[in-house]
């Protein structure tokens, strides 16, 4: 939810989709909730026998408070608004920084506040998020390895802890390439 710079992810293509799964983001990064959406021609199919679709935690009230207190904060804070712009002032600095190591540094992609940094191999990319973590920054591997670090920080992030974020990759760099 506005990670990408916009409130979901596909909607910056021109795509309607049949069903929208959404977690995580919508329990506010606090509580257990989960969503099915989907076009009424989809949600027709469940009717006959609503137990095709079954839930765990399902008609948690406070869960369901915090559902809607997350929506609100994401549209009245524009944060998908807010992690556009910062996400493009973040990679626009990765990109420059990545072609003064492009000898380890293989690219800088994302969108919004969804950014990967791919490196040469996984050993190189395991040490740049030691070097981070070492300084106070924490990133993550993709899949079962480091090749591909994320770095997906609050929506909200503050312009002084991005600069802060790349002075240390920066630092972390320069260590690692000495």
């Amino acid at each position: 939810m506005g990670r990408t710079g916009r409130m979901f992810g596909v909607d910056h293509w021109d795509v309607a989709p049949d069903i929208l799964c959404l977690g995580k983001a919508l329990g506010g990064g606090v509580m257990p909730l989960s969503a099915f959406l989907s076009t009424p021609k989809i949600w027709k199919v469940l009717e006959e026998n609503p137990f095709i679709h079954s839930t765990t935690f399902g008609g948690n009230p406070l869960a369901c408070a915090a559902g809607i207190a997350a929506v609100n904060v994401t549209l009245e804070e524009d944060l998908p608004g807010r992690a556009a712009v910062t996400g493009d002032y973040f990679l626009g600095e990765l990109h420059r920084m990545q072609r003064r190591f492009a000898d380890h540094w293989v690219a800088a992609r994302g969108l919004g506040l969804l950014i990967g940094l791919e490196f040469v191999d996984t050993q190189f990319g395991y040490a740049v998020a030691a070097g981070l973590f070492k300084r106070g920054v924490l990133v993550a591997g993709t899949l079962l390895n480091a090749k591909t670090l994320r770095i997906e920080p609050a929506l909200g992030i503050p312009r002084p802890v991005v600069d802060e974020v790349l002075e240390k990759l920066e630092d972390t760099l320069e260590e690692l390439t000495e």
